[in-house]
């Protein structure tokens, strides 16, 4: 399939929102779009995208709080693990939450263990990679060879675990069992920094030694 992935940096955590784009039909998944709704809305229609649907990593909310935002414009639907839920829809469990009135955040579609799903015309393969939030999950899009990892996996990192529900031990787990085995020339796009792929990762990274 003919794609693009386009990235900007969002929010004060300098978090990574991307619209992956098939760009035979100019739709588009939006993916953790963190803040600046009116922003994204905007780089959207300058390009003519239309989104179909907004995929969450986790629910933190650097990486929720321009949901809100979006849906009141596109109405279009939310997909979320199930696990997640209690972080998503609680600001006292949300750790660091912003006090903007835009973390509202409503899921549609709360994924039940790891199946792939089918939008836009891509399918995505859905892993759960608990350790930085109890229901954290990349998105494997095999056929484009691209793995968007959120706040699990980074470039020569991994995400922190000192939040409640965190666990160093998991984190590592999901990574070795579920990322590692992706092809080495997998692309990886992480929810902060830049990109990396699997074989760097599995070479350079020191916390999977």
């Amino acid at each position: 399939m003919d794609y693009e992935i386009k990235s900007y940096v969002v929010g004060p955590v300098q978090t990574n929102c991307y619209f992956m784009i098939n760009k035979n039909t100019k739709e588009a998944l939006v993916i953790d779009p963190g803040d600046e709704p009116k922003r994204l809305s905007q780089k959207l229609k300058d390009g003519g995208i239309t989104p179909v649907a907004i995929l969450l990593t986790h629910g933190h909310f650097d990486h929720i709080t321009g949901v809100s935002g979006l849906v009141s414009e596109y109405s279009i639907p939310v997909y979320a693990h199930e696990t997640e839920r209690a972080l998503i829809e609680s600001e006292d469990s949300n750790p660091f939450f912003s006090g903007n009135d835009s973390f509202e955040c409503r899921v549609d579609n709360y994924i039940k263990g790891e199946p792939v799903l089918e939008l836009s015309g891509f399918k995505i393969k859905v892993y759960m990679t608990p350790g930085h939030t109890p229901g954290g999950v990349c998105y494997y899009f095999k056929d484009e060879g691209v793995l968007f990892s959120g706040d699990t996996l980074f470039c020569g990192s991994v995400g922190r675990t000192d939040f409640p529900g965190g666990s160093m031990s998991s984190l590592v787990r999901s990574i070795k069992d579920k990322l590692l085995p992706l092809p080495d020339d997998t692309k990886v796009y992480p929810g902060h920094d830049r990109a990396t792929t699997i074989a760097f990762e599995k070479i350079y990274n020191p916390f999977l030694d």
